[in-house]
């Protein structure tokens, strides 16, 4: 129950909102200051989010994130539009076999270095070395499941570690989230960061789970989150909540905004990184 309050944490605000108005209606002094606390509490987790983005300077890398949908109709249309945000990385699950065609015609011209592992991929317009499978597969999980790579981009900022990853998808319940093969498989993946013996690591996915939620600490705690941007990207039609992620170790993530909508039920996110010097 507590991971389900916490992915939509941020809402908890609209509250405040509704009790101010009744605050005002009913003319009580006393209601108004009992509302400073919860108010003061959002305004510290939350406000800054709200704050407007700088634009990137020459140190600073662009990413997208973006589960594409395995049932997604127009792949390079998809394609199309997260080149459009001219980044550097580009990391997309749900990859498909009959899609992926699509995404290399699409985006070899513009990102001629690429990895694809199971269903997880990274474009690229820097080179990438020592590509590889990264095993998060949960036990509960008896059939094949690729959704996880580890390789090295070789930026003008020097050597980084990127990780693409999508954890399992979790269930609402009456009891909260049924979650435990996605915690299990966040769990799997922190231990691989704290492995990671290159200093700069940049982490793109789909984790399903927003950075507040408590089940995603072997990630948080060890990783750096945007300081700026709320950018909920699921579902596409009326995003709720921030699923997508980008976080990064010796860099800070500046901020995090969303992309139009793709075919995918997803929104792509792109977020601004600036390597520590």
């Amino acid at each position: 129950m507590g991971s389900l309050l916490e992915t939509f944490l941020p809402w908890l605000g609209l509250a405040v909102v509704v009790l101010l108005g009744l605050a005002l209606l009913r003319r009580s002094a006393t209601a108004l200051v009992a509302l400073l606390l919860p108010a003061t509490a959002w305004t510290y987790l939350f406000g800054g989010l709200l704050l407007p983005g700088v634009e990137p300077g020459p140190r600073d890398l662009l990413v997208v994130q973006h589960n594409v949908s395995d049932e997604n109709t127009d792949p390079a249309g998809t394609a199309r539009a997260l080149a459009d945000a001219k980044p550097d990385l580009i990391a997309v699950e749900e990859l498909t076999p009959s899609a992926l065609p699509a995404y290399e015609k699409t985006l070899a011209s513009d990102f001629p270095y690429r990895t694809v592992q199971g269903t997880v991929g990274l474009w690229s317009k820097h080179p990438l070395t020592d590509a590889r499978l990264l095993d998060i597969k949960p036990q509960g999980i008896p059939e094949p499941w690729s959704r996880g790579l580890r390789t090295v981009a070789h930026t003008p900022q020097g050597e980084i570690a990127v990780y693409v990853a999508h954890l399992p998808s979790v269930r609402v319940g009456a009891s909260g989230l049924a979650s435990s093969l996605r915690d299990e498989s966040a769990t799997l993946l922190g231990k691989a960061l704290t492995a990671e013996k290159l200093e700069a690591v940049i982490l793109l996915g789909d984790l399903n789970g927003t950075v507040d939620d408590r089940a995603l600490d072997p990630l948080t705690s060890k990783l750096n989150v945007a300081d700026r941007g709320l950018a909920f990207s699921f579902p596409a039609a009326f995003p709720l909540a921030r699923i997508d992620q980008v976080m990064a170790r010796s860099a800070t993530v500046a901020h995090i905004h969303t992309l139009p909508a793709t075919g995918s039920d997803h929104l792509p996110v792109a977020a601004k990184i600036t390597p520590n010097p």
